[in-house]
Protein backbone atom coordinates (compact mmCIF):
# COMPACT_ATOMS: atom_id res chain seq x y z
CA UNK A 1 0.00 0.00 0.00
CA UNK A 2 1.55 3.29 -1.09
CA UNK A 3 -0.82 5.69 0.65
CA UNK A 4 -1.05 6.30 4.39
CA UNK A 5 -4.39 5.82 6.14
CA UNK A 6 -5.95 7.55 9.15
CA UNK A 7 -4.38 6.07 12.27
CA UNK A 8 -6.56 6.48 15.38
CA UNK A 9 -4.38 4.17 17.49
CA UNK A 10 -4.11 4.99 21.20
CA UNK A 11 -0.39 4.22 21.12
CA UNK A 12 2.08 3.72 19.67
CA UNK A 13 0.42 6.46 17.70
CA UNK A 14 0.68 8.73 14.71
CA UNK A 15 3.82 10.84 14.23
CA UNK A 16 4.10 14.05 12.19
CA UNK A 17 4.75 13.21 8.54
CA UNK A 18 7.45 15.86 8.24
CA UNK A 19 9.30 14.18 11.14
CA UNK A 20 9.02 10.74 9.56
CA UNK A 21 10.36 12.02 6.25
CA UNK A 22 13.27 13.76 7.97
CA UNK A 23 13.98 10.56 9.90
CA UNK A 24 14.11 8.57 6.66
CA UNK A 25 17.08 10.68 5.58
CA UNK A 26 18.77 10.73 8.98
CA UNK A 27 18.52 6.97 9.37
CA UNK A 28 20.86 6.82 6.40
CA UNK A 29 23.12 9.80 7.11
CA UNK A 30 22.56 12.28 9.91
CA UNK A 31 24.12 15.77 9.74
CA UNK A 32 26.33 14.73 6.82
CA UNK A 33 28.30 12.51 9.18
CA UNK A 34 28.21 9.55 6.83
CA UNK A 35 26.57 7.49 9.58
CA UNK A 36 22.89 6.96 10.34
CA UNK A 37 21.40 8.24 13.58
CA UNK A 38 20.92 4.67 14.89
CA UNK A 39 24.59 3.88 14.44
CA UNK A 40 26.24 6.75 16.30
CA UNK A 41 27.81 6.15 19.68
CA UNK A 42 25.86 7.73 22.51
CA UNK A 43 29.22 9.11 23.73
CA UNK A 44 30.08 10.70 20.39
CA UNK A 45 29.77 14.34 19.34
CA UNK A 46 26.93 13.69 16.89
CA UNK A 47 24.60 12.17 19.45
CA UNK A 48 25.67 14.63 22.15
CA UNK A 49 24.37 17.36 19.87
CA UNK A 50 21.11 15.45 19.30
CA UNK A 51 20.31 14.91 22.99
CA UNK A 52 21.33 18.43 23.98
CA UNK A 53 19.16 19.81 21.20
CA UNK A 54 16.22 17.66 22.30
CA UNK A 55 16.51 18.99 25.86
CA UNK A 56 16.83 22.59 24.71
CA UNK A 57 13.73 22.29 22.50
CA UNK A 58 11.79 20.68 25.34
CA UNK A 59 12.73 23.53 27.69
CA UNK A 60 11.77 26.15 25.13
CA UNK A 61 8.47 24.48 24.33
CA UNK A 62 7.20 24.36 27.93
CA UNK A 63 9.30 27.18 29.40
CA UNK A 64 10.92 24.72 31.82
CA UNK A 65 13.08 26.45 34.46
CA UNK A 66 16.68 25.40 35.04
CA UNK A 67 15.88 23.99 38.49
CA UNK A 68 14.12 21.14 36.70
CA UNK A 69 16.04 18.26 35.19
CA UNK A 70 14.88 16.73 31.90
CA UNK A 71 15.55 13.01 31.79
CA UNK A 72 15.21 10.56 28.91
CA UNK A 73 14.66 7.14 30.50
CA UNK A 74 13.31 3.72 29.54
CA UNK A 75 10.65 1.37 30.92
CA UNK A 76 7.63 3.48 30.02
CA UNK A 77 5.27 5.20 32.44
CA UNK A 78 4.56 1.80 34.02
CA UNK A 79 8.09 1.67 35.41
CA UNK A 80 7.57 5.10 36.92
CA UNK A 81 4.62 3.67 38.83
CA UNK A 82 7.08 1.81 41.08
CA UNK A 83 10.17 3.99 40.68
CA UNK A 84 8.41 7.04 42.14
CA UNK A 85 7.35 5.42 45.45
CA UNK A 86 10.60 3.46 45.55
CA UNK A 87 12.46 6.77 45.62
CA UNK A 88 10.09 8.98 47.60
CA UNK A 89 7.74 6.85 49.76
CA UNK A 90 9.18 5.26 52.88
CA UNK A 91 7.50 2.69 55.11
CA UNK A 92 5.15 4.49 57.50
CA UNK A 93 4.71 7.46 55.16
CA UNK A 94 1.62 8.23 53.07
CA UNK A 95 1.25 9.23 49.44
CA UNK A 96 -2.00 10.59 48.02
CA UNK A 97 -3.41 9.31 44.72
CA UNK A 98 -6.41 10.50 42.71
CA UNK A 99 -7.87 7.52 40.85
CA UNK A 100 -9.53 8.38 37.53
CA UNK A 101 -8.86 5.26 35.46
CA UNK A 102 -7.03 2.00 34.97
CA UNK A 103 -3.55 3.51 34.84
CA UNK A 104 -3.89 5.42 38.09
CA UNK A 105 -5.18 2.20 39.69
CA UNK A 106 -2.03 0.44 38.51
CA UNK A 107 0.08 3.26 39.96
CA UNK A 108 -1.68 2.84 43.32
CA UNK A 109 -1.00 -0.89 43.35
CA UNK A 110 2.73 -0.35 42.81
CA UNK A 111 2.93 2.36 45.49
CA UNK A 112 1.28 0.13 48.08
CA UNK A 113 4.38 -2.08 48.05
CA UNK A 114 6.43 0.75 49.58
CA UNK A 115 4.19 2.69 51.97
CA UNK A 116 0.67 3.81 52.77
CA UNK A 117 -1.57 5.05 49.97
CA UNK A 118 -4.46 7.42 50.59
CA UNK A 119 -7.08 7.61 47.84
CA UNK A 120 -7.82 11.32 47.75
CA UNK A 121 -10.64 10.84 45.24
CA UNK A 122 -11.96 8.19 42.87
CA UNK A 123 -14.56 8.17 40.12
CA UNK A 124 -14.62 4.38 39.76
CA UNK A 125 -18.28 4.23 40.87
CA UNK A 126 -19.10 6.24 37.74
CA UNK A 127 -17.04 3.93 35.52
CA UNK A 128 -14.39 6.64 35.36
CA UNK A 129 -16.66 8.68 33.09
CA UNK A 130 -15.69 11.96 34.74
CA UNK A 131 -12.97 13.88 36.53
CA UNK A 132 -13.72 14.51 40.24
CA UNK A 133 -14.81 17.98 41.27
CA UNK A 134 -12.39 19.82 43.55
CA UNK A 135 -14.90 19.46 46.41
CA UNK A 136 -14.58 15.67 46.15
CA UNK A 137 -10.80 15.60 46.59
CA UNK A 138 -9.71 15.00 50.18
CA UNK A 139 -5.94 15.03 50.72
CA UNK A 140 -4.34 13.35 53.74
CA UNK A 141 -2.83 15.47 56.49
CA UNK A 142 0.84 15.25 55.52
CA UNK A 143 1.39 13.34 52.27
CA UNK A 144 4.86 12.67 50.93
CA UNK A 145 3.54 13.55 47.49
CA UNK A 146 0.27 13.77 45.55
CA UNK A 147 -0.18 11.91 42.26
CA UNK A 148 -2.74 12.17 39.45
CA UNK A 149 -3.12 11.14 35.81
CA UNK A 150 -3.90 14.11 33.57
CA UNK A 151 -5.60 12.22 30.72
CA UNK A 152 -7.23 8.81 30.76
CA UNK A 153 -6.90 6.94 27.49
CA UNK A 154 -9.31 4.12 28.32
CA UNK A 155 -12.16 6.22 29.76
CA UNK A 156 -11.64 9.25 27.54
CA UNK A 157 -11.47 11.85 30.32
CA UNK A 158 -9.02 14.69 30.95
CA UNK A 159 -8.33 17.17 33.73
CA UNK A 160 -9.03 20.74 32.63
CA UNK A 161 -6.38 21.89 35.10
CA UNK A 162 -4.22 20.27 37.75
CA UNK A 163 -5.69 19.64 41.23
CA UNK A 164 -4.81 22.06 44.01
CA UNK A 165 -2.51 20.65 46.71
CA UNK A 166 -1.32 22.12 49.98
CA UNK A 167 1.79 24.27 49.82
CA UNK A 168 4.93 22.18 50.10
CA UNK A 169 3.32 18.92 48.91
CA UNK A 170 5.08 17.69 45.75
CA UNK A 171 2.62 17.28 42.87
CA UNK A 172 3.45 14.42 40.48
CA UNK A 173 1.64 13.86 37.21
CA UNK A 174 1.43 11.00 34.75
CA UNK A 175 0.91 13.00 31.55
CA UNK A 176 1.53 10.14 29.15
CA UNK A 177 -1.40 10.76 26.83
CA UNK A 178 -1.73 14.54 26.75
CA UNK A 179 1.78 15.88 27.33
CA UNK A 180 2.41 19.07 25.33
CA UNK A 181 -1.06 19.01 23.79
CA UNK A 182 -1.76 22.38 25.45
CA UNK A 183 0.07 25.00 27.55
CA UNK A 184 1.34 23.76 30.91
CA UNK A 185 2.77 25.67 33.87
CA UNK A 186 5.58 23.30 34.84
CA UNK A 187 6.28 25.27 38.02
CA UNK A 188 3.01 23.97 39.51
CA UNK A 189 4.49 20.46 39.44
CA UNK A 190 7.45 18.78 41.09
CA UNK A 191 7.51 15.95 38.58
CA UNK A 192 5.84 15.20 35.24
CA UNK A 193 6.42 11.93 33.43
CA UNK A 194 5.16 10.26 30.29
CA UNK A 195 5.77 7.53 27.78
CA UNK A 196 6.58 9.21 24.47
CA UNK A 197 4.54 6.97 22.19
CA UNK A 198 1.34 9.01 22.08
CA UNK A 199 2.26 12.67 21.59
CA UNK A 200 6.03 12.96 21.52
CA UNK A 201 7.66 10.14 19.59
CA UNK A 202 7.92 6.38 19.23
CA UNK A 203 7.76 3.75 21.95
CA UNK A 204 10.97 3.22 23.88
CA UNK A 205 11.68 6.49 25.67
CA UNK A 206 10.15 7.97 28.81
CA UNK A 207 10.31 11.70 29.45
CA UNK A 208 10.72 12.81 33.08
CA UNK A 209 10.67 16.48 34.09
CA UNK A 210 11.63 16.70 37.76
CA UNK A 211 12.74 19.35 40.24
CA UNK A 212 16.33 18.99 41.41
CA UNK A 213 15.37 19.33 45.08
CA UNK A 214 12.92 16.42 44.73
CA UNK A 215 15.67 14.30 43.18
CA UNK A 216 17.85 14.93 46.21
CA UNK A 217 15.07 13.71 48.53
CA UNK A 218 15.13 10.34 46.82
CA UNK A 219 16.42 7.22 48.55
CA UNK A 220 20.12 6.60 47.96
CA UNK A 221 20.15 2.90 48.89
CA UNK A 222 18.50 1.72 45.68
CA UNK A 223 20.05 0.00 42.68
CA UNK A 224 21.99 2.59 40.71
CA UNK A 225 19.70 2.56 37.68
CA UNK A 226 16.58 3.15 39.79
CA UNK A 227 17.81 6.39 41.37
CA UNK A 228 16.81 9.59 39.58
CA UNK A 229 20.06 11.24 40.72
CA UNK A 230 22.02 8.71 38.64
CA UNK A 231 20.42 9.87 35.40
CA UNK A 232 20.32 13.53 36.41
CA UNK A 233 24.06 13.65 37.12
CA UNK A 234 24.86 11.85 33.86
CA UNK A 235 22.43 13.91 31.72
CA UNK A 236 20.57 10.70 30.77
CA UNK A 237 23.82 9.14 29.53
CA UNK A 238 24.74 6.89 32.46
CA UNK A 239 24.18 3.90 30.18
CA UNK A 240 23.25 3.62 26.51
CA UNK A 241 19.94 5.47 26.12
CA UNK A 242 17.32 4.83 23.39
CA UNK A 243 19.12 6.98 20.84
CA UNK A 244 16.66 6.83 17.94
CA UNK A 245 13.56 7.60 20.06
CA UNK A 246 15.37 10.56 21.67
CA UNK A 247 16.30 11.86 18.22
CA UNK A 248 12.67 11.54 17.07
CA UNK A 249 11.39 13.22 20.21
CA UNK A 250 13.67 16.16 19.54
CA UNK A 251 12.29 16.43 16.02
CA UNK A 252 8.70 16.35 17.33
CA UNK A 253 9.54 19.14 19.78
CA UNK A 254 10.80 21.23 16.87
CA UNK A 255 7.69 20.43 14.84
CA UNK A 256 5.46 21.77 17.63
CA UNK A 257 7.63 24.89 17.94
CA UNK A 258 7.38 25.47 14.20
CA UNK A 259 3.58 25.24 14.40
CA UNK A 260 3.50 28.01 16.99
CA UNK A 261 4.07 26.17 20.27
CA UNK A 262 1.67 24.80 22.84
CA UNK A 263 -0.94 27.55 22.46
CA UNK A 264 -1.27 26.82 18.75
CA UNK A 265 -1.33 23.08 19.44
CA UNK A 266 -4.14 23.48 21.97
CA UNK A 267 -6.20 25.43 19.45
CA UNK A 268 -5.73 22.73 16.81
CA UNK A 269 -6.57 19.94 19.25
CA UNK A 270 -9.73 21.66 20.49
CA UNK A 271 -10.96 22.13 16.94
CA UNK A 272 -10.24 18.52 15.96
CA UNK A 273 -11.97 16.97 18.96
CA UNK A 274 -14.97 19.28 18.66
CA UNK A 275 -15.70 17.99 15.15
CA UNK A 276 -16.22 14.48 16.53
CA UNK A 277 -17.97 15.45 19.79
CA UNK A 278 -20.42 17.72 17.93
CA UNK A 279 -21.46 14.76 15.79
CA UNK A 280 -21.73 12.34 18.74
CA UNK A 281 -23.90 14.78 20.69
CA UNK A 282 -26.52 14.90 17.92
CA UNK A 283 -26.27 11.28 16.77
CA UNK A 284 -29.08 8.82 17.40
CA UNK A 285 -26.76 5.84 17.01
CA UNK A 286 -23.51 6.80 18.73
CA UNK A 287 -22.80 8.52 22.05
CA UNK A 288 -19.72 9.80 23.85
CA UNK A 289 -18.77 7.89 27.00
CA UNK A 290 -17.20 10.70 29.04
CA UNK A 291 -19.40 13.25 30.74
CA UNK A 292 -19.35 16.82 29.46
CA UNK A 293 -16.81 18.90 31.31
CA UNK A 294 -14.48 15.91 31.64
CA UNK A 295 -14.03 14.97 27.99
CA UNK A 296 -10.58 14.26 26.65
CA UNK A 297 -9.33 16.08 23.58
CA UNK A 298 -6.93 13.21 22.94
CA UNK A 299 -9.03 10.04 23.29
CA UNK A 300 -12.65 10.24 22.22
CA UNK A 301 -14.39 7.13 23.55
CA UNK A 302 -17.87 6.33 22.28
CA UNK A 303 -20.40 3.54 22.03
CA UNK A 304 -22.77 2.29 19.37
CA UNK A 305 -26.28 0.81 19.78
CA UNK A 306 -24.83 -2.61 20.68
CA UNK A 307 -21.62 -4.62 20.54
CA UNK A 308 -22.45 -6.26 17.23
CA UNK A 309 -22.90 -2.88 15.61
CA UNK A 310 -19.61 -1.72 17.09
CA UNK A 311 -17.81 -4.74 15.63
CA UNK A 312 -19.34 -4.01 12.25
CA UNK A 313 -18.30 -0.35 12.45
CA UNK A 314 -14.71 -1.38 13.16
CA UNK A 315 -14.69 -3.83 10.25
CA UNK A 316 -16.16 -1.37 7.77
CA UNK A 317 -13.94 1.43 9.06
CA UNK A 318 -10.89 -0.72 8.36
CA UNK A 319 -12.11 -1.29 4.81
CA UNK A 320 -12.46 2.47 4.40
CA UNK A 321 -8.97 3.44 5.57
CA UNK A 322 -9.50 4.01 9.30
CA UNK A 323 -7.30 2.10 11.74
CA UNK A 324 -7.24 1.77 15.54
CA UNK A 325 -10.88 2.55 16.33
CA UNK A 326 -11.43 -0.44 18.61
CA UNK A 327 -11.87 0.55 22.25
CA UNK A 328 -9.54 -0.78 24.93
CA UNK A 329 -10.02 -4.50 25.52
CA UNK A 330 -11.03 -3.88 29.16
CA UNK A 331 -14.06 -1.74 28.29
CA UNK A 332 -14.88 -2.38 24.63
CA UNK A 333 -16.65 0.18 22.51
CA UNK A 334 -14.99 2.56 20.08
CA UNK A 335 -12.18 5.05 20.52
CA UNK A 336 -10.74 7.72 18.26
CA UNK A 337 -7.34 8.88 19.51
CA UNK A 338 -6.53 12.21 17.92
CA UNK A 339 -3.15 13.14 19.36
CA UNK A 340 -1.10 16.17 18.33
CA UNK A 341 -0.02 14.78 14.96
CA UNK A 342 -3.46 13.57 13.92
CA UNK A 343 -4.84 15.70 11.06
CA UNK A 344 -8.12 17.61 11.21
CA UNK A 345 -9.09 16.05 7.88
CA UNK A 346 -9.12 12.64 9.57
CA UNK A 347 -11.62 13.81 12.18
CA UNK A 348 -13.96 15.10 9.49
CA UNK A 349 -13.53 11.93 7.44
CA UNK A 350 -14.47 9.81 10.47
CA UNK A 351 -17.60 11.88 11.10
CA UNK A 352 -18.61 11.57 7.44
CA UNK A 353 -18.12 7.79 7.65
CA UNK A 354 -20.17 7.50 10.87
CA UNK A 355 -22.95 9.67 9.44
CA UNK A 356 -23.09 7.45 6.39
CA UNK A 357 -23.15 4.35 8.56
CA UNK A 358 -25.90 5.75 10.77
CA UNK A 359 -28.04 6.70 7.75
CA UNK A 360 -27.89 3.10 6.57
CA UNK A 361 -28.85 1.48 9.88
Amino acid sequence: MSERIFNFSAGPAILPEVVLKRAQEDLWNVENSGIGVCEHSHRGAAFTKIIEQAEARCRELAQIPQEYKILFLTGGASSQFFQIPMNFLKSGETADYVVTGSWSKKAVKEAQAFGEVHIAASTEEDNFSRIPDSSEVSWSENPTYAHFTSNNTIAGTQWAKEPEVAQGVPLICDASSDIFSRPIDVTRYDMIYCGAQKNLGPAGVTLVIIREDLIEKGADNLPTMLQYRTHAKANSLYNTPPTLPIYLMGEVFQWILDLGGLEAMAEKNQKKAQIIYDYLDQSNAFRAVAQEGSRSLMNICFRGPDEETEKDVIAKATENGFSGLKGHRSVGGLRASVYNAFPEAGCQALVDFLKDYENNL
